[in-house]
């Protein structure tokens, strides 16, 4: 198990640019088994989860040719459908997540998709019925091996449904819509998220051949086609890494530039930082976060109650940042209430922000007041573990703005989600180690 060894309370200074967006790139990925032909991915992050699911695709016979660090080539033209029912394949498909978006293909194209039950972060139950009931809706055969904990679906054909899904899950979404592109007919999905990964999932099969409508809305219609061809995609800057860097200007007091973030798709990430008086410009496509030399200070409401940030499906505020708000805040002027209302478990790493100095309330296991130190006592260094890829780039943001030395054990969970981040933070002026 590795771990960082950070020298906090140093101003960081320069430009940065945002890796690959990890979520668009699992299901886009995914969406490779879909057709024989060549399927090439451009920005790709160079991350522990989207390597672990290359890998996996690898091992079921797909063709992959990695021409540059962020570009693969991707041929799904000899996929061997007996690997699935080996124990290799269970221990692979169960180390990540993201295996659970090759069902939705599999069965689309081969007629079955199974998973184990998969991994990822400890967040609290993560429930998968959005995915298997809108399968079958399409005429798709379930069965769960409760003793092996193992998901199967199978189906001749698959036709067309309306489907109303019990929530707006983006990879339950996902995975439907890559199992209604090649089913017989129309299928319509309501309440589907809209995401801007699954509006590029949906500009992607569109590219392929499919035939979508609704992108970007909760309304998707889809019209089934016989088959999709190869094409070429390139994925978006990662929001959550984008978020990820304002809170450390922020925290650190640092003047950083975020390069080329594709600002249409960041939602409401810009105006919720400026909610906690966090001064951004833009400039171009690149973000500039100045030195926040007097500090920045929490709005109220209109009403003067004190500010809320909960997570809500898009286009509301994404709940992969609502960690980074939380230590944000720990040093803001004034107070915050946080309410992560998607994870029941989420908020269970502010034990490690307590140990350095922060002044937080846990409510309960969705809420968190903040009270805000306004930079007159600084946050201590201390030893701690990240718990998951959120809370653990959190974690590092404290530690980075805290006077000392400080130790992030199992810091596996941030390489899951972060590429290179000690040589990128040591460009900024980080004085960070990986031992």
């Amino acid at each position: 198990m590795g771990s960082f060894v950070i020298s906090g309370g140093h101003r960081l200074e320069g430009a940065i640019t945002p890796q690959g967006s990890k979520n668009e790139a699992l299901q886009i990925i995914a969406a490779v088994l879909l057709t024989d032909e060549r399927v090439t991915i451009e920005n790709i992050p160079d991350i522990v989860d989207v390597n672990k699911l290359i890998h996996l695709l690898a091992q079921m016979g797909v063709k992959v040719d990695r021409t540059a660090p962020d570009v693969c080539h991707f041929q799904a033209d000899a996929v061997n459908l007996d690997f699935l029912k080996t124990p290799e394949f269970s221990t692979l498909a169960k180390a990540l997540r993201g295996s659970v978006m090759l069902v939705g293909p599999m069965l689309a194209r081969f007629g079955v998709g199974c998973i184990p039950r998969p991994g990822g972060d400890k967040i609290g139950r993560r429930r998968l019925d959005t995915h298997f009931e809108g399968m079958i809706k399409l005429g798709a055969h379930f069965e769960y091996d409760a003793e092996n904990y193992f998901y199967s679906v199978t189906a001749k054909a698959l036709k067309g449904a309306y489907i109303l899904q019990d929530e707006a899950s983006v990879t339950g979404t996902a995975n439907v819509v890559m199992a209604a592109v090649l089913a017989e007919g129309t299928t319509t999905i309501y309440n589907a998220a809209c995401e801007p990964y699954l509006q590029q999932l949906c500009a992607l099969l569109n590219r392929m051949g499919a035939k979508i409508t609704g992108i970007g809305s909760n309304l998707l219609t889809i019209e089934g086609v016989a088959r999709l061809n190869g094409t070429t995609h390139r994925v978006l800057p990662d929001m959550i890494e984008i978020g990820s860097w304002i809170g450390l200007a922020a925290l650190t007091r640092s003047a950083l530039t975020i390069k080329s973030v594709s600002w249409e798709a960041l939602g409401q990430i810009p105006s919720v930082f400026r909610k906690l008086g966090i001064q951004i410009e833009r400039q171009g496509d690149d973000m500039f976060i100045p030195a926040h030399e007097e500090g920045y200070e929490i709005q109220s409401d209109i009403d003067g109650s004190i500010l809320t940030v909960s997570d809500a499906p898009w286009p509301g505020f994404t709940p992969d940042l609502l960690s980074v708000i939380l230590v944000t805040a720990t040093q803001a002027r004034g107070s915050l209430l946080v309410h992560q209302k998607m994870f029941e478990s989420r908020l269970f790493f502010v034990d490690k922000l307590l140990d350095m100095g922060a002044k937080i309330i846990l409510c309960d296991p969705h809420r968190a007041t903040v009270i805000g130190h306004n930079f007159k006592s600084q946050l201590k260094a201390t030893t701690m573990t990240s718990p998951d890829i959120r809370a653990g780039i959190s974690l590092l943001i404290a530690a980075l703005s805290a006077q000392g030395e400080s130790t992030i054990h199992n810091i596996e969970q941030i390489d899951r989600g972060y590429q290179h981040i000690v040589p990128r933070l040591q460009q900024l002026g980080a004085k960070i180690e990986r031992v």
